[in-house]
């Protein structure tokens, strides 16, 4: 089995979890970080076990050929600049979302990761969350029938209390609402209704207490999409609300509907159907990214790379098809016009 080394780019909070996520697999370990501010190796191998080696020139890091993989973990304004940079130097990719704050800049990835050929892996890691394989597993087991209908929805109050909030206020920053936190809703939306979006309307407002007043951009958003095959969804994108982290779901079939962990289905005898029956995984309830699935979702980028395939469920071309309904969205939300999808990735 080969070992991949891996670089990570900046030294924030989501780079932390890489490294921890990354170190518990079985096929990789970081050796190096890239970050703009000075970073005393003693204290990573303090708090990471491990040596690793400390750059501030990217250029020096992409240059080392004994890094195999780099994790970009950098603000999101840098991802393009960043991942276009490893791609050219030759090294496999693992891209924080988003992948960009512009679609222009989600297609120079898109061109640099093709001529390079290296394989990718984006942290829509939702997707290899219990909440969602259990879900798509119940769907593909046709216990709810033909899904007509599918929500799922994205509220975590991200105000001064919280790490990410003194960049994500900024469009050069977090871009919108949905592209730097509810991207997440809409990515599972597409995994359980599938990819072939044919329009796209959005609506957005904004909280009047004085701790979202800093957003430079509408902190909630409501996207419908309708599908080529003539089913609607729906996402809410809420960063200002003031409630526990939810992550919504419902999805409603010919058969039966699921609602968070709970589902009901006439495909199964004897279940009662004025009740619920529950399943018996743990839904997706925190931003913090220390309970994020990532360890799940890097060991299985790392079995395919080892393999020479594709990453399942998570790789470059996965995101983009959600990116560019993201970005039709924000582009409704802000001219008011119902946009229509083009197949462009």
């Amino acid at each position: 089995m080969k070992k991949y080394n891996v670089g990570v780019i900046g030294y924030g909070w989501v780079a932390t979890a890489h490294i921890a996520a990354i170190n518990a697999t079985s096929h990789a370990r970081v050796t190096a970080i890239c970050s703009s501010r000075p970073i005393d190796p003693a204290e990573l191998q303090t708090r990471h076990g491990s040596a690793i080696r400390v750059f501030q020139d990217l250029k020096e890091m992409l240059a080392d050929p004994t890094i195999h993989v780099i994790s970009v973990c950098s603000y999101p304004g840098l991802h393009a600049a960043h991942a276009t940079a490893a791609a050219r130097a030759g090294k496999h990719l693992i891209l924080e979302k988003p992948l960009a704050l512009t679609w222009a800049d989600c297609l120079s990835i898109r061109d640099a990761v093709a001529k390079a050929k290296v394989r990718t892996c984006v942290c829509f890691e939702c997707r290899f969350s219990a909440q969602f394989l259990a879900t798509r597993a119940v769907i593909d087991a046709g216990l709810l029938g033909e899904i007509h209908y599918g929500e799922v929805d994205y509220y975590h109050g991200i105000g001064p209390w919280y790490g990410q909030y003194r960049w994500n206020i900024k469009k050069s920053g977090g871009g919108t609402s949905l592209l730097s936190a509810g991207c997440h809703a809409l990515d599972a939306l597409l995994l359980c209704l599938g990819t072939e979006v044919t329009e796209v309307h959005s609506l957005s407002t904004r909280s009047r207490n004085t701790d979202f007043k800093a957003y430079e951009y509408d902190t909630t958003s409501v996207t419908l999409v309708r599908f080529k095959d003539g089913r609607v969804g729906k996402t809410a994108s809420v960063v200002d609300c003031l409630q526990p982290y939810y992550f919504h779901t419902h999805l409603v079939g010919s058969e039966g509907s699921l609602l968070d962990n709970r589902f009901h289905s006439t495909r199964l005898a004897g279940l009662n159907k004025n009740k619920w029956s529950d399943l018996s995984f743990p839904c997706v309830d925190s931003g913090d990214v220390k309970d994020h699935p990532y360890q799940t979702q890097f060991e299985a980028f790392f079995t395919a790379l080892e393999q020479g395939e594709e990453m399942p469920l998570t790789s470059l071309t996965d995101a983009l098809r959600s990116h560019a309904v993201i970005f039709a969205a924000d582009k409704s939300a802000q001219t008011g016009k119902v946009v229509k999808m083009r197949s462009e990735t």
